[in-house]
């Protein structure tokens, strides 16, 4: 009995990084990293001046008390402005990956999709289950045993 080689741990820890998951995954933390500069960056020069014009241009500032008095780090405060800023950053960042990345990615597949079909013409795939598949050959079977055995089992 010849024993068959199993791979090194090395070699399946490589064969893991080199999947191309693992490839997409990695650049999409490093740009998901610049691009959350970018959306910072965003907020603290644009959103937070805009919510200054009626207030603070500080996010953060915005709290409310709970306790009958808070001064200085006694008391429990709520810092719903720091919660309004990460909402804000949120839902910018999501809104420019949809219509930056998103969006206009899934317009280009499906052009390319239109075009595959087109070059391979308007045939229809039909698509058969396997029930059906067995029950065709079933058929054939029996039709074939009624031509040539003429039905005797």
């Amino acid at each position: 009995m010849s024993k068959k080689k199993e791979p090194s741990i090395w070699e399946g820890f490589k064969a893991f990084l080199m999947r191309g998951n693992v490839v997409d995954l990695a650049v999409a933390v490093v740009i998901g990293a610049a691009f959350t500069n970018i959306v910072n960056s965003l907020v603290k020069g644009i959103i937070n001046p805009l919510v200054g014009a009626i207030g603070t241009q500080n996010l953060d500032n915005y709290r409310s008390c709970l306790s009958s008095s808070c001064q200085g780090t006694h008391g429990i405060q709520l810092l719903w402005g720091s919660v309004l800023g990460a909402t804000l950053s949120f839902a910018i960042t999501a809104t420019v990956v949809y219509f930056l990345m998103v969006l206009p990615m899934a317009k280009y597949l499906a052009r390319v999709e239109a075009r595959r079909k087109a070059r391979e013409g308007t045939q229809e795939v039909i698509e058969v289950t396997e029930l059906e598949v067995l029950q065709q050959i079933r058929d054939e079977l029996i039709a074939q045993r009624g031509v040539s055995g003429r039905g005797e089992r």
